[in-house]
């Protein structure tokens, strides 16, 4: 498929009421509103597409920039066009799901999470965290930075409380992560979770609730799924 026809598609497959959703999340025009389902019935056609999913993200076109997210090829797309992907990710759905999925996939998205997480622009930040996140869930533990992971915990306990707020939303996220994808680190992050205590977050006025993560790390420990990791963190 051409950018063109995914355009048409895309424009097609729009969705009034999701449009109208993901407005309320923070998702700006120009977009249509086409739910994930659907964006991957177009990912079928075209599977892993290096050159298109480039070209789809420099639409600025919310919908095609997430499905460039699912199209990208990990072992193509350089850092570079990640640190241009992240700069443009305006809203959370691009900053804390489309880029930083990508980027944990690839070979440098551990150096990419530490750099990000310093930066002084809220979503760049926050993107940083989700990406160390879900680098810990595809990577085998072995081959993780285990001190590095315990410092990075230490980092979240001590400034969680003055982070801007989806940078508070993605540390939290990032304990939850760790404690469950982690088995050294669970308890760990057990401690730092009881520490941190419930994370208040302005979530736009949506129903959206940020987790405690005290309580969802042991919901993990309980089904005994500590430990298990993803194939893939897009989904």
């Amino acid at each position: 498929m051409t950018l063109t026809e995914i355009l048409t598609q895309l424009e097609d497959y729009g969705d009034e009421r999701t449009k109208n959703t993901l407005k309320k999340h923070g998702a700006q025009e120009p977009f249509f509103g086409v739910k994930v389902a659907d964006l991957k019935k177009i990912l079928k056609k075209t599977k892993k597409n290096h050159e298109l999913s480039l070209e789809l993200y420099k639409t600025g076109n919310s919908d095609a920039m997430y499905l460039a997210g699912l199209m990208a090829d990990e072992n193509q797309i350089t850092k570079e066009q990640l640190n241009e992907w992240v700069g443009k990710a305006y809203w959370s759905y691009l900053s804390e799901y489309t880029v930083p999925w990508i980027a944990a996939e690839t070979k440098y998205g551990f150096e990419l999470g530490l750099e990000w997480i310093t930066s002084k622009n809220e979503g760049i930040a926050a993107a940083g965290w989700s990406t160390l996140a879900y680098y810990s869930a595809v990577n085998k533990d072995e081959d993780l930075d285990i001190a590095k992971y315990i410092k990075l915990l230490d980092t979240v306990e001590k400034e969680i409380p003055n982070a801007k707020n989806r940078v508070k939303y993605t540390m939290n996220g990032f304990v939850i992560s760790i404690g469950t994808y982690i088995k050294e680190l669970t308890d760990k992050a057990k401690e730092v979770a009881e520490k941190i205590g419930k994370i208040e977050v302005d979530m736009n006025g949506t129903a959206c609730k940020v987790p405690f993560a005290k309580d969802y790390i042991q919901k993990v420990v309980d089904k005994q799924r500590v430990g298990k990791k993803r194939k893939s963190a897009r989904c």
